[in-house]
């Protein structure tokens, strides 16, 4: 993709000046290793389960043999219950998940650095973000760039304003609608709802006010610079996530 000129904007949406893009935004489009970075990311965050050791197995139990006419599977030595193996009611599970295992994934340096950089470009195709299901306003240039003002906004009223003058205010009206119930199990697993990704908020600190006003609005995700990954840019490795940068925030991802 090669560099354009952007807008940089106000938090009113004037446009102020335009600049042009970082060469970071110009690396080549390389979905296979987006989807890979993704996917090892999503990995490393996944969280262990499974159930005790010794679950399905606290109790005493002893085989009966042959010559009684009956099977040959384990018994309560308190009772004559089958119990523990699983084949029996009340008994073990032949499989279970194990606590102990290894979900991550290793991906190699050079990389996870070429994946990021690739997903950082796709932010800046217009045609990209819409494939991906974004809605915004025709006319503002991707990734949308933003006065350093933007960061210093503490309250969600304002950040949800700043947003609509900036014209990407129908995706989150779109996260906002999208809101569903969760199919399968995860619904009884604290995880009831789904809410579609929406905007990208990418600030130059962690420390910015903006992060206490934006994070409460549906799919909107607010992150530091050296915060961006492939997981982040392109979630479920699929390029093109609508962006909001702030103007200093621009700077040093184009010292990169």
């Amino acid at each position: 993709m090669a560099k354009n000129s952007v807008n940089i904007y106000s938090v009113k949406g004037d446009i102020v000046k335009s600049v042009e893009l970082p060469s970071a935004f110009s690396a080549d489009y390389r979905p296979d290793i987006i989807h890979r970075a993704a996917i090892a990311e999503q990995a490393n965050r996944r969280q262990p389960y499974g159930p005790s050791p010794k679950a399905g197995m606290r109790h005493a139990v002893s085989q009966w043999g042959k010559g009684r006419g009956t099977s040959r599977v384990q018994r309560l030595t308190q009772g004559n219950k089958a119990a523990e193996s699983p084949n029996n009611v009340g008994g073990r599970r032949a499989f279970p998940p194990k606590p102990e295992k290894d979900y991550s994934k290793k991906i190699n340096r050079k990389e996870k650095n070429k994946a990021k950089l690739s997903a950082l470009a796709a932010l800046a195709d217009p045609e990209m973000v819409k494939l991906r299901g974004h809605q915004f306003e025709e006319g503002i240039t991707m990734p949308v760039i933003v006065e350093d003002d933007f960061e210093k906004l503490s309250t969600t009223s304002d950040v949800v304003s700043a947003l609509e003058k900036l014209g990407v205010s129908p995706d989150l009206d779109r996260a906002k609608d999208g809101k569903k119930i969760r199919a399968g199990r995860g619904k009884m697993r604290s995880r009831k709802y789904k809410t579609p990704r929406s905007v990208l908020l990418v600030v130059s600190a962690q420390e910015a006010p903006v992060f206490m006003g934006a994070n409460n609005l549906p799919g909107v995700e607010i992150v530091a610079t050296e915060g961006l990954n492939a997981g982040v840019l392109a979630p479920g490795g699929v390029a093109g996530r609508l962006a909001v940068f702030s103007e200093s925030a621009l700077k040093k991802v184009g010292e990169w």
